[in-house]
């Protein structure tokens, strides 16, 4: 599987950033990608950085972003993985991983489940928890086990996606330094989040794509800015690095992914044969006291 990494940062205006996006889904559907998978919120800026009632506004388009992405994937032929921001009804938004298939058609759609909520990254304000579970999503390159950003921190979410028979795990991702913390922090936060993924890829056996914003974007109110640390990446089932990119530059990459790779690495190492399933029931509490 031919997989594309799109990766930017943000161009100023929603309409140069999505030019600017479909040109590279263009040039990545020419190479002979087979699937491509967008940052988080890869339409604009991001917008959680502060809170403010009038950025729900973004939302009011949603459907014609739907139908926008539709058409580049039926153009381009090409199953896509989108970052949209979801308006429900009046009151409710969710961050929305919208996936196409090659015939531009709505193969299924993921509302980010953990929302967080951290200086600069104020997405409780804006978010509603998702309500449609972990469901891979079926599309003509495989199941999909599409996840987003903060997900990627909890090996509940991995697994169940690896339980309903997703071939591989995807996450849309907008994550960053502050410029005022010393680069051994840096570095322990940015190798953290590469660890935990690369975790996901090994306990679970499937191959893990991680799409991550670049550039400096300050927040709209003055205080602070993010510095999105790219790093792009993908892992095969036993943790081998296939690819990764660095902290800095725009990304239009392609990947070949060999997802039979899985059913070999599963029979060596069958860690879900073993699981003691009648052993996790602590696992549905908060906190065992």
């Amino acid at each position: 599987m031919k997989t594309a990494l799109i990766a930017h940062k943000f161009y100023g205006s929603k309409e140069e950033t999505i030019r600017q996006t479909t040109k590279r889904i263009e040039d990545a559907a020419k190479n002979g990608a087979d699937l491509v998978v967008l940052q988080e919120l890869h339409q604009g800026s991001y917008f959680c950085q502060d809170e403010n009632v009038d950025t729900f506004e973004l939302a009011s388009d949603y459907e014609s972003d739907v139908a926008y992405w539709s058409e580049v994937a039926r153009e381009f032929k090409v199953v896509l993985v989108t970052s949209l921001f979801e308006r429900r009804c009046s009151g409710l938004y969710h961050n929305t991983a919208v996936v196409f298939d090659n015939d531009g058609g709505v193969a299924g759609k993921y509302r980010k489940m953990h929302i967080p909520d951290d200086p600069n990254f104020y997405e409780k304000f804006y978010f509603t928890p998702g309500d449609l579970g972990f469901e891979p999503i079926s599309t003509s390159v495989g199941k999909l086990g599409v996840l987003v950003c903060w997900d990627q921190w909890y090996p509940e979410a991995a697994r169940l996606m690896a339980l309903k028979g997703a071939e591989v795990l995807i996450y849309p991702t907008a994550i960053g330094w502050f410029d005022g913390d010393s680069e051994d922090e840096k570095s322990r936060q940015l190798e953290a989040w590469v660890a935990v993924q690369r975790g996901h890829a090994v306990a679970n056996g499937l191959p893990v794509i991680t799409v991550n914003r670049v550039g400096l974007e300050e927040a709209p109110n003055g205080n602070g800015s993010i510095r999105f640390w790219g790093n792009s990446f993908v892992f095969g089932p036993q943790g081998e690095e296939l690819f990764r990119a660095n902290c800095t530059d725009e990304l239009s990459s392609i990947v070949e992914i060999d997802l039979k790779r899985c059913e070999q690495v599963r029979r060596w190492w069958p860690f879900l044969r073993d699981r003691r399933i009648d052993a996790y029931d602590g696992l549905l509490k908060r906190f065992i006291d």
